[in-house]
């Protein structure tokens, strides 16, 4: 029995082909002082904060939960949202380029990112190579984040794919596990060239 032809590619985006961090910002918040950084981030704006957000949460009431508890820290709790722009840290170069290469081969391009349905639409402006994708999923949007497996379901649905010819490349390897679960080929991103040498391999793109 034959495998089945992966023809059409799925991306997570932040962190594998965005460069997404908020420690961009907020180095600039606590120059010369990397620890109280840290500290702020783990105990203040927290990753699982951001994670309501990319749930659908709304960022005014987000940074009210917030400055109710830390009224010290309004400012630059705050500042996440306002200046969320200076998260970004721009294109994750060797990954875009295979993104291109992707596209310039014909293959159906699809996006499955968790990302707050406030702050996408600036990496869509900032970022001429998410127009290349045929659809996005946000979750934001959906009120669903990954790795809950009824995002991937909203993504095949809406777009009529089927698990068996998508491959599914995200930098969480938990994210990876959930697609595999549902019949997707799964790829962790580790670096552009790990990306490249199994695309390679399932004939998606050519081999240098």
């Amino acid at each position: 029995m034959s495998l089945p032809q992966r023809t059409t590619v799925v991306f997570d985006i932040g962190g594998v082909l965005v460069d997404w961090d908020p420690r961009h910002l907020y180095r600039k918040l606590f120059p010369g002082d990397p620890e109280a950084m840290e500290r702020f981030l783990a105990e203040i704006c927290t990753s699982e904060w951001n994670a309501g957000q990319d749930a659908g949460r709304g960022w005014a009431e987000a940074t009210a939960l917030l400055k109710a508890e830390h009224p010290a820290e309004a400012e630059r709790i705050d500042a996440y949202h306002l200046r969320w722009e200076e998260t970004l840290g721009g294109p994750i170069e060797g990954a875009v380029d295979i993104l291109r290469e992707l596209k310039e081969a014909g293959r159906p391009l699809y996006g499955l990112t968790n990302w707050s349905h406030e702050t996408f639409p600036i990496g869509r402006a900032r970022f001429d190579f998410l127009s290349w994708f045929d659809g996005i999923v946000v979750s934001g949007e959906e009120r669903l984040v990954k790795p809950d497996p009824r995002i991937y379901r909203v993504l095949m649905q809406r777009y009529a794919l089927r698990p068996e010819e998508l491959v599914y490349v995200d930098d969480n390897a938990r994210n990876v596990e959930a697609a595999v679960a549902l019949g997707l080929y799964g790829i962790h991103f580790t670096a552009p060239k790990v990306l490249r040498a199994e695309l390679v391999a399932l004939g998606l793109i050519g081999g240098a």
